[in-house]
């Protein structure tokens, strides 16, 4: 059996400069994604041109656009790449002047030249899931995505804040606070 052997982490982006190379759809949805989870998150933009839907959306959150191809010389000062053109020339080029630089990148549809994946995400306040289908498939995590969606239940961000307090409360060394936390929790998996 295949394993996904991808290490999932939560990156605070809006810490981040990210580049997303493109102005096409597939940057409209990347960068739609990209700020449903994190609003706050730093964009630049670079394409020749760019959708209206696009145009709008780097208007409401306040997104640097560039008119002009893509040049080497926009990944200075970036932390984060995602190349979304539909040339695979200019992606691979983007590419390997991201690993050239160490820069995280993300080539939009094409696994083997991608450092992450921007898979599923669930949000419920403080709760949010990533899902991941190991890049070889975005259905099956956009379906799962809406399962979790349905069956996680909206007040459960009062449930984290409440075990935030109450784990504030708990004296003793970490092994004990972990127990206590453990004992006090095991009812949500048990059936």
């Amino acid at each position: 059996m295949e394993q996904n052997e991808l290490y999932p982490i939560f990156l605070k982006v809006h810490q981040l400069e990210i580049l997303i190379v493109g102005g096409g759809f597939v940057a409209l949805e990347k960068c739609s994604f990209l700020l449903k989870s994190s609003p706050n998150s730093k964009v630049t933009l670079v394409a020749p041109f760019f959708r209206e839907e696009t145009k709008e959306l780097a208007e409401k959150f306040q997104l640097h656009m560039i008119h002009d191809s893509y040049q080497k010389s926009y990944l200075e000062n970036k932390q984060m790449v995602i190349a979304t053109t539909d040339n695979l020339e200019v992606n691979i080029q983007v590419y390997h002047d991201c690993k050239e630089k160490n820069i995280l990148v993300n080539v939009a549809d094409n696994p083997p030249y991608c450092d992450f994946f921007m898979g599923g995400i669930v949000t419920k306040g403080n709760v949010k899931i990533a899902i991941s289908t190991n890049g070889k498939s975005p259905t099956t995590a956009k379906r799962l995505r809406q399962f979790f969606e349905d069956v996680i239940p909206d007040n459960i961000d009062d449930l984290v804040k409440n075990l935030n307090k109450y784990r504030k409360t708990i004296k003793g060394n970490f092994e004990e606070k972990v127990e206590k936390l453990n004992e006090f929790t095991k009812s949500l998996v048990e059936k």
